[in-house]
């Protein structure tokens, strides 16, 4: 179930618009950044692990606790947001459209996990830089990952 309410914006005229925390998963190799993507799992595009606020997590924290889920991840959040972006999400059980904002927290990959929680439903790929800015859809979440400079990290 989810807990947060939705942001209003007045008369505009703007849908319910609701917030979730992504891990921008990353690590370096041969000097250069790659990223780990994962696939939905309705449509199976390429994205970044993301998901809602959870009770007594922080918001990096919570963006790391969905890259175990989704991808097996084992690694450390920077506990500044890197950006946001926008995207819909299409509710599984009523089929409605719903505006997210995802704010994203670049995650340092330590190690995988083989035996993770959504191990079945997604597949998980290192990519470089490029492509990874190339696979996803968001134009917002690919200027991102263009524009990650590791070394501003915690």
């Amino acid at each position: 179930m989810i807990k947060q309410l939705p942001l209003r914006f007045g008369n505009s005229h703007k849908a319910d618009v609701r917030t979730q925390f992504a891990a921008m998963c990353y690590r370096i190799k041969n000097d250069k950044v790659q990223f780990l993507l994962v696939t939905s799992r309705g449509t199976r595009r390429w994205i970044i692990p993301k998901g809602w606020p959870m009770d007594g997590k922080t918001p990096a924290d919570s963006a790391v606790q969905e890259a175990w889920e989704e991808a097996g991840v084992i690694g450390r959040a920077d506990p500044r947001p890197m950006g946001l972006y926008s995207y819909t999400k299409t509710m599984d059980d009523d089929g409605e459209d719903l505006p997210c904002v995802a704010m994203v927290y670049a995650v340092k990959v330590k190690s995988l996990a083989t035996i993770f929680p959504e191990a079945g439903e997604r597949t998980r790929k290192w990519v470089s830089r490029k492509k990874a800015a190339e696979l996803v859809d968001e134009p917002e979440l690919s200027r991102i990952l263009r524009d990650f400079d590791p070394r501003r990290t915690l």
